[in-house]
């Protein structure tokens, strides 16, 4: 059966091929498929383990019914293509890491997450095409999610209100930003904050997940017990390894679709890490956490607290040029507490790795000891975010910039 959303995606993508986000490069458009979402129809209390219906912010988003909207519903963009146009992978498959090495380049980023021990990855040659993988990792419900105009990768748990739903791609835009939508309600959400900004969920959080990219070859040498998404069977055809936006990831560049104000602290397509606690927002630079060597280890502060930052050479970058893997090395990132047993531990890069001063173990940049006294041990990963400097200071203009 047919129902009114399907069709409506199905005539609009007779009429437009249209690429995710409005592909700047104009052809190979991520947008080329579309499915099926349930059109909420009545009102329920905002309770734990229920989930309101009624009007579908997908089909207007200016309706006086809502909650208050936390931005301005006009604000909102359409990149071009109709809700999931640009298609969640929803039914997520996975190879071996042998299996993967076949059509992986070692260059190539890849977004990891770990939940008790359920080791995933997720290579960004697929999620720029399909922007979500609603999946369940260690038991928990998740939804991974990349926004290439931004170069946002996030994860987040897909439960709101202790109700597991699913999420998908509305074809808008806010700040560039991709705004996602629940299955339940159809609520609008942004990518980068988590947040449910117009509709019935209006003022919900996701609650975020650490991942961090990194390198192919850092995946498959440290992770090789891991699963990999499978490309082959997303449930579409896409001419995954290539780059839809080239030319985007360009430092001196302009950003596209964006309709806010650049905060001229720094260049607005500098790549940062961003962090946000309960009141602050810090981001440091990749100038500052980068350079001409293989590794780079960074102390820092945030509300208090001292973290690590972990910096290594060898990851390409997915927006630059056609081929993914032959983009320009803007590396690899992990952040972490650096208390180990109630003590703080201090790094310094040896070669490509890292090393702590108190004991000499080596370390990995997902935060690993690999070898000496603390083998095995894991650093506590601190929840970051790596995106460019316009959209985040965007949604965040009182972020505190460590710049070079």
């Amino acid at each position: 059966m047919i129902t009114p959303r399907k069709l409506i995606v199905i005539t609009s993508l007779l009429a437009v091929v249209a690429a995710a986000c409005a592909s700047p490069s104009g052809s190979d458009a991520p947008g080329a498929a579309a499915s099926t979402s349930a059109t909420p129809s009545s009102s329920a209390p905002a309770v734990q383990g229920v989930l309101p219906v009624g009007v579908s912010a997908l089909d207007n988003r200016f309706d006086e019914s809502f909650p208050p909207p936390l931005i301005d519903p006009g604000d909102i963009l359409s990149g071009g293509p109709p809700p999931d146009g640009i298609p969640p992978v929803d039914d997520p498959q996975f190879v071996s890491v042998d299996v993967a090495d076949e059509w992986l380049n070692d260059a190539e980023p890849i977004l990891v997450v770990d939940v008790d021990g359920d080791v995933r990855g997720y290579p960004i040659q697929i999620m720029m095409w399909h922007e979500i993988v609603n999946d369940t990792v260690g038991g928990l419900p998740l939804a991974v999610t990349y926004c290439p105009l931004c170069n946002s990768a996030i994860t987040f748990e897909r439960t709101v209100r202790g109700v597991e739903t699913t999420f998908g791609t509305s074809g808008s835009l806010y700040f560039a930003n991709l705004v996602m939508y629940d299955r339940a309600t159809e609520s609008l959400w942004n990518q980068l904050d988590g947040r449910a900004v117009v509709g019935l969920l209006t003022g919900e959080t996701l609650t975020q997940v650490p991942s961090s990219t990194v390198s192919w070859a850092v995946f498959k040498e440290s992770l090789s017990d891991a699963k990999v998404l499978d490309r082959e069977r997303t449930g579409a055809q896409r001419n995954y390894g290539t780059n839809p936006y080239t030319g985007l990831d360009d430092p001196n560049g302009q950003p596209f679709l964006f309709n806010g104000e650049i905060d001229v602290r720094a260049k607005a397509m500098q790549r940062i890490v961003a962090i946000e606690g309960e009141t602050d927002a810090a981001a440091w630079s990749l100038n500052v956490l980068s350079g001409e060597v293989a590794a780079k280890a960074t102390a820092g502060e945030f509300e208090g607290k001292p973290l690590t930052i972990f910096w290594q050479a060898g990851e390409a970058s997915a927006l630059d040029a056609r081929d993914i893997a032959a983009g320009r090395d803007v590396g690899s990132v992990g952040v972490f507490s650096p208390i180990v047993d109630g003590e703080t531990l201090t790094f310094r890069a040896d070669g490509d790795a890292f090393v702590d001063d108190q004991t000499s173990s080596t370390w990995n940049v997902l935060g690993e000891a690999v070898n000496g006294p603390m083998t095995g041990t894991k650093l506590e990963p601190i929840t970051f975010v790596r995106t460019f400097w316009f959209s985040w200071a965007a949604f965040r203009p009182d972020t505190a910039l460590v710049e070079a």
